[in-house]
């Protein structure tokens, strides 16, 4: 049987939404999720955040303005994920709109690792830039900032990861750093770039920059913008959900940028009928396909294409790379399954395994997988090289991972050589020699944090939809709607007959159910085996599209004999 747990709901705040002209399925959803008043649902750019309330903001706009002043050659250093790759496009697009002499680079992760080193800044150096600019990363860059003061360049950090114990010696904007009072800690690294733009446009206004030309339009950066936020699964607080918002809705309209309109032709969808969903789950997993197993620079070009022929080239490439991707993760996943036959997953309350023959690239999805899996916090290595591990993990509720990490650090001081991170995901690496003591001392925090009620995965829902809720118009609002991390998408539970069911694809199940006065067609995918009879399920209402057909589907989320 599955636990579920339906989440409750204030009802006064679900008919003070629905008399303020939300739907009210969709007025119960928002009111589960704290939403108290239609005025956090209207997502207009007006009800941005303002910039003056990030700390140095407006310091780095006087920065950056000086350097466009001055004709200073500037230089990104971008990160190799969708946040990093769309920060940058972000970077180069809006601050050469604004005047600047920019370039960019993106260091292979492999062979350079993560963040702002010092093998970076000599990279960097070659350009031989007056300022260097860090998105998505940099906040833990000491070693690497030191070096670039070392070679003469100035640099400016943009980031929105966590700080150590202290910060770097750098001009910083990051909402996360101390002392900074910006009211959202989860903008994403794209965001706080479009933050930085936001002022330096608002600076170089009251320099009289724009006396006999136009201001930049920067809301023509939002579907980057959106694109980056989701991908990077950062919380959708009210700030988030705007940006995500305003960015699917240029989408909609036509208005996406070459390279978002290629990525989504070669997932198969239209960007006129984008979802947060399909940033998630489409786009941003074939533009992390490059960082993950080639040079991100792919990604970033897509993003900067100015054309869609030259868009749709480096969209083919990448979603070659992310069939690549795809592979190498089933395999992995395969053997961890494998090795995991061999131990009592319930007995621990972590999960720490390591394959020499694992990529390095695809170690945190399969800590992802595992960890839906198996609801323990995982962290996945991959040999690094010059016998050390690089590893990725996932955490659950209850167990900060990056915190964690934090505290095996403090008991065991040198044992892991570095780490960084949030609450849920977190990177690390270690001296192969020292897998072991890790696993042992991680466990240990894992069991000093975690409940045996944690450790046990319970499965929240928004309760059961009525047959009269099960219609294609609540379906297309759902998809419709800005759904993500913090602000989950809605799932229902019920119990159902199987009418019929049937292999689709070779490993998916066709179904019909029917229970609870409705009956509808259902899709379980990855399910190869068939159901019995009678089940209890977990579900999301969908708008399944055939040959130009529409029709309401259930997908199935999780499943249980009834």
């Amino acid at each position: 049987m599955l636990k579920l747990a339906p989440r409750p709901y204030s009802e006064a705040a679900a008919r003070s939404l629905n008399q303020a002209g939300i739907p009210p399925l969709l007025a119960r959803l928002y009111a589960a999720r704290g939403v108290e008043t239609a005025e956090q649902m209207k997502h207009k750019l007006a009800e941005l955040l303002p910039y003056a309330a990030m700390k140095h903001c407006e310091a780095a706009a006087a920065r950056l303005a000086d350097a466009i002043e001055r004709g200073e050659k500037l230089l990104v250093v971008a990160d190799y994920d969708a946040d990093g790759a769309t920060a940058c496009a972000v970077a180069v697009t809006g601050l050469t709109a604004l005047g600047a002499k920019i370039e960019y680079i993106v260091p292979n992760r492999f062979e350079y690792g993560y963040g702002l080193s010092p093998e970076i800044a000599r990279l960097a150096f070659e350009h031989r830039p007056d300022l260097l600019i860090t998105v998505d990363n940099g906040i833990a860059a000491h070693a690497g900032i030191e070096e670039a003061r070392r070679l003469g360049m100035e640099v400016l950090v943009t980031d929105h990861h966590l700080p150590g114990d202290n910060v770097p010696e750098a001009l910083i904007v990051n909402p996360n750093q101390p002392g900074c009072a910006f009211p959202s800690k989860h903008l994403a690294g794209v965001g706080v770039m479009f933050y930085v733009l936001m002022a330096l446009r608002a600076e170089r206004r009251k320099r009289g920059a724009f006396v006999n030309c136009p201001q930049p339009n920067l809301a023509e950066l939002l579907d980057l913008v959106a694109l980056g936020t989701v991908a990077d699964v950062v919380k959708l607080d009210t700030n988030n959900r705007l940006l995500v918002e305003q960015g699917l809705a240029r989408m909609r309209k036509g208005l996406a940028r070459p390279g978002i309109q290629a990525l989504f032709t070669a997932a198969g969808r239209k960007s006129e009928r984008a979802s947060a969903e399909d940033l998630g789950f489409l786009i941003g997993p074939r533009l992390n396909a490059a960082g993950r197993l080639a040079d991100m620079s792919v990604g970033i070009e897509c993003l900067l294409a100015g054309d869609l022929a030259t868009a749709r080239k480096l969209a083919g490439e990448l979603d070659l790379l992310n069939r690549e991707r795809r592979e190498i993760e089933a395999d992995m996943k395969d053997q961890a399954l494998a090795l995991l036959d061999g131990i009592q997953v319930s007995e621990g309350a972590s999960l720490t395994l390591f394959d020499p023959a694992w990529h390095q690239g695809v170690v945190g999805l399969l800590a992802s997988r595992l960890k839906e899996r198996h609801h323990r916090p995982t962290i996945i290595f991959a040999d690094g090289g010059d016998g050390l591990l690089k590893g990725s993990g996932r955490s659950i509720p209850g167990l900060h991972l990056r915190d964690a990490l934090d505290a095996v650090d403090r008991h065991h001081p040198g044992l892991i050589l570095k780490f960084g991170g949030h609450a849920m995901a977190a990177g690390l690496t270690l001296r192969r020699e020292n897998l072991a003591t890790f696993t042992a001392a991680f466990e240990r925090v894992a069991r000093a944090n975690l409940s045996a009620a944690d450790l046990e995965k319970v499965i929240e829902t928004d309760g059961e939809l009525s047959a009269a809720e099960c219609t294609l118009e609540n379906a297309e609002a759902l998809r419709n709607a800005v759904w993500g991390q913090g602000f989950p998408v809605p799932a229902f539970h019920g119990e159902f007959t199987v009418e019929s069911q049937r292999l689709v694809g070779e490993k998916h199940l066709k179904l019909r159910l029917s229970g609870n006065g409705l009956s509808a067609d259902a899709i379980l995918f990855n399910q190869d085996t068939p159901l019995p009879e009678r089940i209890q399920a977990v579900y999301k209402p969908e708008v399944n599209e055939w040959n130009g057909n529409r029709a309401l589907q259930f997908n199935l989320a999780h499943w249980g004999e009834a």
